[in-house]
């Protein structure tokens, strides 16, 4: 027989909540060689991230790179913490915090929460708690633009694992990707034409680059749609601001292992770009909502010093959507568009409904 997780006992007449679970991908707990380790090896032990046989991987894994990658990854993480944390947890709590106020003033009387596909807080704990707190409904927002089996369907096989383990299930629903939703593109060609209007508008020898994460060659070759909405988010986004394609340019980073990675790769692209004398670079990452790591780290700095060594004159990095109002308005149009049809809305007051029209009928009969 299944075994089944804790939970509170069901209660009749209870009233039913729906929540809406915001996902990303995760975070050390700390700068520090210990916390990167623990958050790794869960990371990179998920076979949707490394899909090579297990075994193997295992014995890599836990004999190589578990005791070499941590100490430098660590050393990275220090470099961009903040007093209050991590930098993805700490935007990613904000934007909880303000999309549950959007819905909120849009009459929308939901639960809004976050959790982590890897670190805390986990997807199951804080599913768990949304049904300790009496959701019956949620719905699952993993914060990835692009679809992609290693980043959001990752993400659903964590909540259909925690499903598993629960008698009373509650009704769920996911956003599978938003490549290409108008909302998202207005936002991030916002952020583009405000960098311009406050480092002046780019004009000679000029490329806008737009660098999302990089995944394996093989993850295009066996059917993941991620490369092609890469292409699509970088065209729309493109069009909006004006640029022809002599103007940016969409790469590809974080680059991990030996094998061939989607190309063109990001440090590459960089050298490349210096060495043809091109005066200025602007840097944008339409593939993460929240700046962490691989943004002001391996492109802020890292990509910057690659940049200018290679021959360059002007490296700007714009910043990801982050709190932006436009980008919290558009999570908040996926949301209400996939709440439809469940009763999110403040119930009406019925006695006051009825005393309403009792005095309506009341001035009727005297006039």
């Amino acid at each position: 027989m299944p075994r089944y997780l804790s939970e509170p006992e069901y209660r009749h007449g209870s009233p039913a909540l729906t929540a809406v679970l915001l996902i990303n991908l995760g975070t050390p707990a700390a700068p520090t060689k210990a916390a990167v380790r623990r958050y790794l090896g869960e990371f990179l032990a998920d076979p949707r991230v490394v899909e090579i046989p297990r075994p193997l991987w295992w014995l890599i894994l836990n004999a190589i790179i578990l005791n070499t990658r941590p100490g430098r990854s660590a050393g990275k993480y220090a470099a961009v913490w903040t007093p209050e944390g991590s930098p993805l947890q700490v935007h990613v709590a904000r934007q909880t915090t303000l999309l549950r106020g959007f819905l909120g003033q849009a009459g929308h009387r939901v639960v809004v929460d976050y959790a982590m596909r890897y670190g805390q807080p986990s997807i199951a704990a804080t599913l768990s708690r949304l049904k300790a707190e009496g959701c019956t409904r949620v719905l699952l927002l993993p914060l990835y633009p692009q679809y992609a089996a290693s980043t959001t369907a990752s993400a659903l096989d964590a909540a259909a694992a925690w499903l598993r383990g629960v008698r009373n299930q509650p009704e769920m629903r996911s956003v599978r990707s938003f490549a290409d939703h108008p909302g998202y593109i207005a936002a991030l060609a916002a952020s583009v034409r405000e960098h311009w209007a406050s480092h002046s508008h780019p004009t000679g020898s000029y490329r806008l680059l737009m660098s999302f994460h990089g995944l394996p060659r093989y993850t295009l070759d066996r059917g993941d749609p991620y490369h092609c909405e890469c292409q699509k988010t970088a065209r729309l986004l493109a069009e909006a601001l004006g640029l022809g394609t002599d103007r940016y340019l969409v790469c590809f980073q974080s680059r991990f292992g030996r094998t061939e990675w989607l190309q063109p790769y990001t440090a590459a692209s960089l050298r490349e770009l210096g060495k043809q004398g091109v005066q200025r670079l602007d840097v944008i990452c339409p593939g993460f909502t929240a700046d962490c790591l691989e943004t002001l780290e391996e492109m802020a700095i890292e990509g910057r010093s690659e940049f200018l060594r290679a021959g360059g004159k002007e490296y700007h990095y714009i910043p990801c959507l982050n709190e932006r109002d436009d980008w919290i308005h558009t999570l908040a149009q996926l949301a209400t568009t996939h709440l439809q049809g469940w009763p999110t809305r403040e119930a009406p007051d019925t006695a006051a409904l009825e005393l309403s029209a009792l005095r309506a009928r009341a001035l009727g009969a005297r006039s």
